[in-house]
């Protein structure tokens, strides 16, 4: 650093289905990292995702304090975002409106990375500094042929890992030298949730709706299921119940009893019956919805990209590999981009180099123009 450039430090709030990770950045240097798991069982207790934002918010103060960082030292909060209105993509404001629609889940998602915002939101009132979120889940680039379902006024939003995705196929693009913008990408998520999209010249067209119980199951998340069956077990449970399984307690957890991947994936390496089946199954949905995406860019894939903390797991790559290998190239970026996708724009916002969009309130999809769906 130039020793007459000024110092900003950034906090980097990302939550998870199943963490907290936080970074801390001192301009373009981060300066620690810290991922903390949380259990499906512990984050259960919490009646609704909202819950859980004392807890987290304690959890990050508690690890500011181990590093011996005062919150009030920080210039800028950023935080992942999702469930308000679709956005643009960007760096956005977090202000009072922004908030207030994630809470509420307007955009009408209840992913765990909404919690990001509202985390950014509260150290922002509590310290007197901007936050932002760059990228969020509800980021809409979608088409029309992505949106319409066979219900009247049903439509299919997007909500998706937009943030590492589009920060992997970015990297990758940068790595050949070209630019997200000249490249076709199937861009495949795979963590606590899975979300496979397709990327059409610097564009997010269509992807799977993960934390609605669309595409492959996952460690907490139920997938796609059949709804004439889902019906029947709804009329034996309950609609709460099955609204918490498509974010938080289906998958593994449902089977298993954990959404802790590292514990399940040792009953695979043990020959465990039961896991084995679930584990392949997993991976064989993956490939499913890879297959889907190549259809949606007409067979032009440039490469496939594999991200996520579950990319850890060698054999998630060869299963793909073995179904998927005659689409395109696969390449594999194990974890996640995301905090210096959330760290550098907001860094050039601090400097003057950037200006950030400020929150409108209103979807960028606003219906089918000149055909009537009323």
């Amino acid at each position: 650093m130039n020793q007459n450039e000024k110092m900003y430090r950034i906090l980097v709030i990302n939550p998870g289905s199943t963490s907290t990770k936080v970074s801390l950045f001192e301009n373009e240097k981060p300066r620690f990292e810290k991922s903390l798991f949380h259990d499906a069982p512990i984050l259960l207790q919490f009646p609704h995702v909202n819950d859980q934002i004392p807890f987290r918010y304690q959890v990050i103060l508690d690890m500011l304090k181990e590093e011996g960082i005062d919150p009030a030292s920080i210039d800028a909060f950023v935080g992942r975002g999702g469930s308000a209105q679709t956005q643009p993509g960007g760096i956005t404001v977090v202000d009072q409106k922004l908030n207030d629609d994630t809470t509420a889940a307007v955009g009408g998602s209840e992913h765990p990375a909404k919690l990001g915002v509202m985390l950014a939101w509260k150290f922002s009132q509590a310290f007197d500094r901007p936050a932002y979120t760059l990228n969020p889940t509800n980021v809409d680039e979608y088409g029309d042929l992505a949106r319409l379902t066979g219900i009247r006024g049903l439509y299919r939003v997007s909500h998706s890992h937009v943030l590492n995705q589009k920060a992997v196929a970015e990297y990758d693009a940068r790595q050949l030298g070209k630019r997200y913008e000249e490249m076709n990408y199937i861009v495949a998520h795979i963590d606590g949730g899975i979300t496979v999209s397709a990327h059409d010249h610097g564009r997010m067209v269509d992807g799977n709706m993960g934390a609605d119980g669309e595409g492959a199951f996952t460690p907490t998340r139920i997938g796609s299921v059949p709804v004439l069956s889902l019906l029947d077990y709804i009329e034996a449970h309950s609609v709460k119940e099955v609204r918490l399984m498509c974010s938080r307690a289906g998958g593994f957890v449902s089977l298993f009893g954990t959404a802790d991947s590292d514990v399940i994936h040792q009953k695979v390496e043990e020959g465990d019956r039961k896991a084995t089946l679930v584990w392949q199954t997993m991976i064989y949905q993956i490939c499913k919805m890879i297959g889907e995406m190549s259809a949606v860019l007409c067979g032009k894939v440039d490469a496939i990209l594999l991200t996520g903390g579950l990319m850890r797991f060698g054999d998630i790559a060869e299963g793909i590999e073995r179904r998927c290998g005659f689409i395109a190239p696969i390449r594999v970026y194990p974890g996640e981009m995301e905090q210096e996708a959330m760290a550098y724009p907001t860094l050039r916002v601090l400097r003057g180099e950037l200006t950030p969009r400020t929150y409108s309130g209103e979807p960028v999809w606003k219906g089918f123009e000149g055909a009537d769906f009323s």
